[in-house]
């Protein structure tokens, strides 16, 4: 299968459910493998033993190739590679899902002061953390200067209904923040085509569920402390019905004379961002929406983070680097849903 995007490892642990008082009544499908450049795991309750495991296998390999043939930026044939080949002023009639992907991009850039941005994959080729390779040595000033003038979702891309339009002819559709979540989503929703109204599905730390865990229970989800080896057990959420996902800093980044950068980048100065804000979970109605915010909330950081998440009532979960420890600090929309 084509890989989509290259992906951190996940920042989310599963946490164990006891299956044995529910296999004598229901059905339990679980599915692991690799699909968009990461790892998958799957779990499904199955009350009325209707759908086999080759029946949910190839439902769910059918919806990440979809997502695949559409989001790939590693494809130079899916829709998002022929859009980013289109010349500037072309207007382009795209799938209803990269459609819906684009217009919810749109969105959380106007809502997050411009710095959840698709727009930026000249920038984060330019950094070594895309499709182009690695490096190991940052870009000089005039270099982003001149890679920053192809980027910037607003003045770029033009989006109206499925006609998109580029305004730039060197301008690139970056999916990495939001793809994924919506192949997560995407798996749910063929799952529930199934029958199957209970459901986890997690793609690369990005999570969608439905229902409840095989033991009747809302699902449960440790998000990591923010380390680059050792990971603990930070924060425990309880999820149900809803998408979670969680942006870090710690793990996909280069050092240069004693100089850490990462991965993400500041829309607004085209550089790593430098706040002490090492994570974002996000908890929203599905999973691509909390892809997108957890990135957008990493870059934005904890002060200018929050403000925006109670301005749309937004459960996030910040933690930052401390003095000697992390600080772990949630929105209001967070601790309700956690209460």
């Amino acid at each position: 299968m084509t890989q989509s995007i290259k992906f951190s490892r996940r920042t989310v642990l599963w946490l164990p459910v006891a299956l044995a008082a529910c296999q004598s009544r229901s059905n339990v499908i679980e599915m692991s493998g690799v699909t968009m450049g990461t790892t998958y795991k799957i779990t499904a309750v199955d009350h009325k033993n209707a759908v086999t495991q080759a029946q949910a296998q190839d439902a769910v390999n059918m919806a990440f190739a979809r997502v695949n043939t559409l989001m790939s930026n590693w494809d130079s044939n899916s829709e998002v590679s022929r859009l980013n080949a289109a010349n500037a002023g072309q207007t382009m009639t795209v799938s209803p899902e990269l459609a819906e992907v684009l217009q919810a991009a749109n969105d959380i850039n106007a809502a997050s002061d411009g710095q959840f941005d698709v727009t930026l994959g000249p920038l984060i080729d330019l950094w070594g953390f895309g499709a182009k390779g690695t490096t190991s040595a940052a870009p000089s000033d005039a270099e982003i200067a001149r890679v920053a003038a192809v980027t910037g979702q607003q003045d770029v891309l033009e989006i109206r209904g499925n006609q998109v339009r580029k305004h730039k002819n060197d301008a690139t559709i970056y999916l990495s923040a939001i793809g994924k979540g919506f192949g997560v989503d995407a798996a749910g929703k063929a799952l529930a085509e199934l029958g199957l109204q209970d459901y986890m599905v997690e793609v690369g730390g990005d999570i969608v569920t439905a229902g409840k865990n095989p033991d009747g229970l809302d699902w449960r989800i440790g998000v990591e402390t923010p380390l680059n080896a050792s990971p603990a057990l930070q924060q425990v959420a309880k999820l149900s019905n809803m998408g979670l996902a969680t942006s870090g800093d710690y793990r996909n980044y280069f050092e240069q004379d004693g100089q850490r950068f990462s991965h993400i980048l500041d829309a607004k100065t085209g550089r790593p961002v430098t706040h002490r804000t090492a994570s974002a979970t996000v908890l929203a109605d599905n999973a691509m929406l909390a892809d997108a915010w957890a990135t957008a909330m990493l870059v934005l950081g904890k002060e200018r983070g929050m403000e925006i998440a109670k301005e749309q009532n937004l459960a996030v979960l910040f933690i930052e680097r401390g003095d000697s420890d992390f600080v772990t600090t949630a929105s209001p929309r967070f601790q309700a849903l956690q209460a």
